[in-house]
């Protein structure tokens, strides 16, 4: 993306096509094609989209609870459409994990019937908001991360994964704008506000390793998936001005938090996740409605 700097990207309104994904009727793949690159494992590609298809799909629905929860009616609208563009995007990639895989599964299957185990996502994704500080501190964090990440996926050799990413920059422009007004405004506020924003921010920060981190799924697709340790560079530039314009420091070294989602390794919260999403598909098989 062009700009100066990192600040003027979060800053950027120009372009207001960038809320609610899905509100039209168009496919946003159509004309894709679908066949797999040439020398691609079907198997690595279906793990990759899983890997970042659940992270919109968890991370959407944590955000759907905060519905009826935030200060003001205009952040529930906020934060039900960020919702909804992280659900879009997951169900375009769990789509495309279950034709790389070639097992007949599709998004409803891969959503719904898989065990807590099988889920792929980030821990940062699943964990409990003590208050909408917390909120607003983990949507920075992931949107930034995420969106440097769509940003370079828009060059994928999949075209699928390229029509997924260009498709996605826009919302989750969208996504970072929105956490780092509120970031600001936090931040520089009031003595309480801006304790507690500092709080918020001190206690995601155990989770940002994970994100980083090159797993072996992202080594073997070398032009298809993005290497996260690549977008470091990027994201820290970015939070940085925005923690500086918000006037909160930069946390100091944290411990990093010691399970792997990539892996499969999850906790209480996402069974907890779990056990409201796939509860009625788990209790009505093969019902549709």
């Amino acid at each position: 993306m062009s700009f100066d700097d990192a600040y003027q990207a979060l800053t950027d309104h120009d372009d207001d096509a960038r809320w609610a994904y899905g509100t039209g009727f168009s496919d946003p793949l159509a004309g894709v094609p679908t066949a797999l690159p040439e020398g691609v494992d079907g198997a690595d590609l279906a793990a990759y989209c899983l890997m970042i298809g659940d992270d919109a799909l968890i991370l959407s629905h944590r955000l759907q609870q905060w519905v009826t929860r935030a200060p003001e009616l205009e952040d529930e609208m906020a934060i039900a459409n960020i919702a909804l563009d992280l659900l879009g995007q997951a169900r375009l990639l769990l789509t495309r994990a279950g034709e790389a895989e070639g097992a007949g599964r599709d998004e409803d299957e891969l959503a719904y019937l898989r065990e807590p185990g099988d889920f792929r996502n980030v821990l940062l994704t699943e964990r409990v908001d003590a208050d909408f500080g917390h909120l607003i501190a983990r949507l920075l964090v992931f949107s930034t991360w995420r969106l440097a990440l769509l940003d370079h996926l828009s060059a994928s050799r999949d075209p699928v994964l390229a029509a997924i990413g260009a498709k996605g920059v826009k919302e989750v422009s969208y996504h970072r704008d929105y956490a780092a007004g509120w970031t600001v405004r936090l931040g520089d506020g009031t003595d309480l506000s801006h304790q507690r924003m500092q709080a918020a921010i001190d206690a995601v920060w155990p989770f940002l390793d994970e994100l980083f981190e090159t797993h072996d799924v992202d080594a073997r697709l070398a032009g298809v998936a993005v290497d996260p340790a690549s977008l470091r560079a990027e994201f820290d530039a970015v939070l940085a001005q925005v923690l500086s314009a918000a006037t909160l420091e930069m946390p100091k070294a944290v411990e990093a938090a010691t399970s792997k989602g990539r892996d499969g390794a999850h906790g209480e919260e996402l069974n907890e996740i779990l056990a409201e999403l796939q509860g009625l598909a788990r209790a009505t098989p093969g019902g549709v409605w």
